[in-house]
């Protein structure tokens, strides 16, 4: 990957906007806050590729972006965001289901979690669902430059044993601030396209 031509493909509401194309897609997936834009733009060498923001719930469709007409990663809303409205939650939670459920080109799904604490409710339940329809996952620990060395170990088994994570799945441990892990995460995605 020379990573020199990126876009943003479209941002989907729905079905009927999904890409026709024959390219891999990567989802990525996390709670609001977890750090999926910063992964992207980690991975990619870009500061503002994919679009931060300090207020959670931003990210409000699916985000197609074209990665050297090699693969599409896919940025989907964030979960477990308490200020979106019961009904406007639903409807994510929808389209998301759709998309991991029907998308033909779909590969595998970067499950992000953060590293700090063990996984939420929802983390679980994000996990779970790819289990049960045997999407192939990528569990990345974000924000891991905020966690000291000596306790990547037992950070590690919290997060596995609340997952009950299936040891055939990477994980991989990344930091967006020193960028450490980013190798690591290109090995497991780069097995997918």
């Amino acid at each position: 990957m020379n990573l020199n031509h990126l876009s943003l493909t479209i941002s989907a509401a729905s079905e009927k906007q999904w890409p026709i194309s024959d390219l891999p897609e990567i989802a990525l997936a996390g709670r609001s806050n977890v750090g999926k834009s910063s992964f992207i733009n980690t991975l990619l060498n870009r500061k503002n590729f994919a679009r931060t923001s300090s207020t959670p719930g931003k990210t409000q469709l699916l985000n197609f972006y074209n990665i050297d007409d090699k693969v599409h990663f896919v940025d989907v809303p964030g979960y477990g965001y308490a200020r979106v409205s019961k009904k406007e939650r639903e409807r994510w939670g929808h389209m998301i289901e759709d998309y991991l459920t029907k998308r033909g080109n779909l590969r595998a799904v970067v499950s992000l979690v953060d590293f700090r604490h063990a996984p939420t409710e929802d983390d679980v339940t994000m996990y779970q669902f790819l289990k049960y329809y045997e999407i192939p996952v990528i569990l990345v620990a974000t924000k891991a430059d905020k966690v000291t060395k000596n306790r990547w170990s037992a950070n590690e088994a919290v997060i596995k044993k609340a997952l009950q994570f299936d040891s055939t799945d990477d994980f991989v441990i990344f930091s967006s601030e020193n960028k450490s892990g980013r190798n690591e995460a290109w090995l497991s995605l780069e097995k997918f396209f």
